[in-house]
């Protein structure tokens, strides 16, 4: 007995072993082929194996920190800024124009994880940040940066400084930020405006004596110069209707809501009191407007502003429009329970049915916080450049669209003159300024049923509280 004990106990051994040796190899094949899959072919003792894929991984990894490294030289000397948080929005790495364009201070150094917010004072980054986990998807935001500092002498002496930063998803969860400086650039821009402004106060006054001069001549030359008059002044009043947009431009740019003059407006009248000043010029090409929305809307604008609104699209429009056919205006008040005003999508149809009001007088209701205007003509619409450029000054549509225009004659109905055919640029540009002065938002694109250029606007309505209150 005390033999078949001991072969008993030295065959569950050897077994134990077997089970052992059989359970390392299987692990020492998991590591290989997790280390270095090209391993698995080469025709050598196991561990020597493993010494091999060990060896090549640690080259692996080394030759990754060096690209890393690389890369983080060439990051640190890029002319635009760059910054990585964590997940719980820690600093963990920033380059040297990032620290300087944020004003990180200088004790911050390289791996040291802190909170950016104890870092940086801007609400404007880390709601980039925020929105960009949320979203999951790659996001920019432009505003005006004003470095922190805790000495009330330096307060007054740091100037803002415009930045645009583009996030993006990293591994782990972690967001990389660009920061672009776009300050030159403003400052070049607001330059540029300055001295063109500068300018056409300065040209106002003698294009008005040579405009004066020019009238006095016509009708005390021979006949065979009344033409030639007729040209000059033409030209004449284009470079004076040039001055007017541009001043009007620099003055709305300067304090937008100081130069206006908001009093209750009924939005359906005042698109068709534009219209009928139009009408002689749509009744050449046979064109009509076909309106839709309610009769009795209040908004509350400036009423000659939100005229030279209208008057510049519908002028668009019919000059873009082809013969006998017909500009769509859709007017419908937004629910704000039931979409966000800056987010809902333009209607689908024009022809649409009229929108009835959802109350008898909207003066009594502020259910319709915000009104949307689409205005759509029936021309080639806009070009895929148009699109991104059309609200830009002096920007010139391409030649696609407008061989399709066709001069008006300089006509006036109530006081309001009508826009010349001047092609300088900025009839849009002009109307943009007003709808965002009027705290509203303006688009453009092209209609997909009718093919034409599609103008979307949103204004505030009038609120009857608000306007007791002032």
């Amino acid at each position: 007995m005390p033999l078949l004990d001991f072969f008993l106990g030295l065959a569950l051994g050897i077994t134990i072993c077997l089970c052992q040796r059989w359970w390392l190899d299987r692990q020492i094949h998991r590591i290989l082929n997790m280390l270095l899959p090209e391993a698995m072919s080469v025709d050598l003792p196991m561990f020597s194996r493993l010494r091999r894929a060990i060896a090549l991984s640690k080259q692996h990894q080394e030759n990754q920190a060096e690209q890393i490294k690389t890369w983080q030289e060439i990051v640190q000397v890029a002319p635009v800024g760059f910054l990585q948080v964590d997940v719980e929005n820690q600093l963990i790495w920033c380059n040297q124009q990032a620290q300087k364009l944020l004003r990180i201070h200088p004790n911050w150094r390289q791996g040291h994880t802190q909170l950016l917010i104890a870092l940086v004072r801007s609400y404007e980054l880390d709601q980039l940040i925020e929105q960009t986990r949320i979203a999951q998807r790659p996001q920019v935001q432009e505003w005006l940066f004003y470095p922190f500092t805790q000495d009330a002498e330096e307060i007054g002496d740091r100037l803002g400084v415009t930045l645009r930063g583009y996030s993006c998803l990293l591994p782990d969860g972690d967001i990389g930020v660009f920061l672009e400086n776009r300050q030159p650039l403003v400052n070049l821009t607001q330059s540029r405006n300055q001295w063109v402004s500068d300018l056409a106060h300065e040209l106002r006054t003698p294009l008005t004596s040579i405009q004066l001069v020019v009238e006095m001549l016509q009708g005390r030359l021979d006949p065979s110069w009344n033409q030639r008059l007729e040209r000059v002044l033409h030209e004449i009043n284009r470079l004076i209707q040039l001055v007017k947009d541009w001043l009007e431009l620099s003055l709305m740019e300067v304090a937008p809501s100081e130069h206006l003059s908001c009093k209750p407006l009924n939005l359906s009248a005042l698109i068709h009191s534009v219209w009928q000043t139009l009408e002689p010029i749509a009744n050449q090409k046979q064109i009509t407007l076909n309106y839709s929305g309610p009769d009795n809307l209040l908004i509350e604008a400036d009423e000659n502003r939100l005229y030279r609104v209208f008057l510049n699209i519908f002028d668009n429009s019919i000059r873009y429009s082809p013969p006998g056919s017909q500009i769509y205006a859709v007017v419908t008040p937004v629910i704000p329970e039931t979409s966000d005003p800056l987010e809902t999508s333009p209607v689908t149809s024009p022809v649409a049915p009229p929108v009835e009001s959802p109350v008898e007088s909207p003066v009594e209701s502020p259910v319709a916080l915000t009104v949307s205007i689409d205005i759509i003509d029936s021309g080639s619409g806009f070009t895929e450049a148009d699109l991104s450029s059309v609200f830009d000054r002096f920007y010139r549509a391409d030649s696609s669209r407008t061989k399709q225009a066709i001069l008006g004659k300089n006509l006036s109905n109530n006081g309001h003159s009508l826009p010349m055919n001047t092609g300088t640029g900025l009839g849009l540009a002009i109307v943009k300024q007003i709808v965002e002065a009027h705290g509203g938002v303006i688009s453009a694109q092209n209609h997909p049923k009718i093919g034409g250029a599609w103008l979307k606007i949103l204004l505030p309505t009038f609120s009857p509280q608000a306007h007791q209150s002032k």
